[in-house]
């Protein structure tokens, strides 16, 4: 991890602003029948160089996260979180699958994903390739992400921050926040479960 500096942690308040809005207009998505399932197509790969089209959002209940290699605390922090839950639910967790979707493409390569991702265990699977296929996902699920530049000409990506849960039907089924209790997110995670054994 790299240290704090005054500007990241100004960055990451802004970041955590924008987060708590998309927050807001996603409580109020929740109760609508646009709460997915997500029909529109896109083509990007995994981390494994596989493709990856909408039907990954279908058949298996998922956590999905939007974030970036390059991200100073939220993204390292939430898929260290979500190796650990997943350890701690054991095979009652064997049917969720975690994604991590890329939204710096330009930067995060197939690669660059796969040494990412393992470092977090190997239940996480990392997404990325084209960044219009990649907008019109993550526009899909209401994410904010957007470039801010940097003292030193380059860019961090300030962008929403919560972790989604989606059903097996593809449909939104609610958000873990950043940095959830874990006792309280592991019971949304059981709830999200318990959903799929029962069909719902």
């Amino acid at each position: 991890m790299r240290p704090k500096t005054i500007l990241t942690i100004a960055y990451s308040a802004s970041g955590l602003f924008i987060a708590s809005l998309v927050a807001l207009v996603f409580s109020v998505y929740l109760d609508t029948p646009r709460a997915g399932p997500f029909n529109e197509n896109f083509s990007l790969i995994d981390d494994e160089g596989r493709p990856v089209d909408k039907s990954i959002f279908k058949g298996h209940p998922s956590l999905v996260y939007f974030g970036y290699t390059h991200c100073p605390e939220a993204c390292p922090t939430t898929l260290y979180e979500v190796s650990g839950w997943l350890d701690d639910l054991g095979d009652e967790g064997s049917p969720l699958r975690a994604v991590f979707f890329s939204i710096d493409p330009e930067r995060d390569t197939r690669d660059v994903m796969h040494d990412y991702v393992t470092a977090f265990g190997d239940r996480i699977t990392g997404v990325t390739g084209n960044p219009d296929e990649m907008r019109k996902v993550a526009k899909g699920w209401i994410i904010h992400a957007e470039k801010e530049p940097a003292d030193d000409g380059n860019y961090h990506m300030n962008h929403t921050v919560d972790l989604l849960m989606i059903g097996a039907d593809g449909r939104l089924k609610g958000l873990i926040p950043y940095r959830s209790d874990k006792d309280a997110a592991l019971a949304k995670i059981r709830s999200l479960l318990l959903k799929h054994t029962r069909g719902a």
